[in-house]
């Protein structure tokens, strides 16, 4: 399930090229800054409201509008129709789709976002791929470098498979949600329709259609008043 095809589709996204000759998804990480460089016209084609900080480096589609406080640093290429909202970051090497959202204080780095995905609020990618519609719930944070020192490793056919990279977020499916305050550990890869429920710290594979529940178990008692 590492093929590009087999988590995305290729035609929600202005840039398929980047996936030619790429055996595992993962592989599109070490080109992207490359391919950028290659394609990037700057070109702002939005609407700003208030001020915003935009670099030389970008390029914003028709239809999208930046808020005040954003910044995008750049290199960066934005789709059409997108929502940048107050206080984003954006930050190097960082391709948006169409009709993407990226919201408050939500900050992406050398990352790729396929048509409609939602990163709405205090989120963290790095080093990432996020298909077509996929979701982000309030406060998920992808990890992208391991505490430890060396690359990060996926378990591929049952045997650890060096990436060849030192950072690498996750790979998420499309239209995969993951939920409130989750966690993604690097090398994280989630089929598509998947779902992680709030709270969990998930690392490793998870297949297409799949749901990871959080098994906590909670005490309802009657609240009895105190003792004066």
């Amino acid at each position: 399930m590492f093929k590009p095809s087999d988590l995305f589709d290729l035609t929600q996204t202005d840039h398929a090229a980047l996936f030619e000759g790429c055996e595992d998804a993962w592989d599109t990480l070490k080109r992207l800054k490359e391919y950028i460089q290659i394609h990037l016209k700057p070109g702002l084609h939005h609407r700003s409201e208030g001020q915003p900080f935009i670099g030389s480096l970008v390029f914003i589609g028709e239809g999208t509008v930046v808020e005040h406080g954003a910044m995008i640093k750049g290199p960066a290429i934005i789709g059409r129709n997108c929502q940048i909202r107050h206080n984003a970051y954006i930050r190097e090497n960082v391709i948006v789709g169409d009709n993407c959202v990226v919201g408050n204080a939500s900050e992406i780095k050398h990352s790729m976002l396929f048509n409609g995905v939602v990163v709405p609020h205090y989120n963290y990618v790095g080093d990432s791929i996020l298909g077509h519609k996929a979701h982000l719930g309030a406060g998920v944070k992808i990890s992208n470098v391991k505490l430890v020192p060396g690359n990060v490793y996926v378990e591929k056919d049952g045997v650890p498979f060096d990436t060849g990279l030192r950072k690498f977020g996750a790979l998420i499916g499309d239209e995969a949600d993951i939920g409130c305050n989750a966690v993604l550990n690097p090398g994280t890869v989630l089929g598509r329709h998947s779902v992680i429920y709030p709270n969990i710290n998930w690392r490793g594979i998870l297949p297409d259609h799949l749901i990871v529940k959080n098994t906590a178990t909670q005490d309802v008692v009657i609240r009895r008043p105190r003792s004066t």
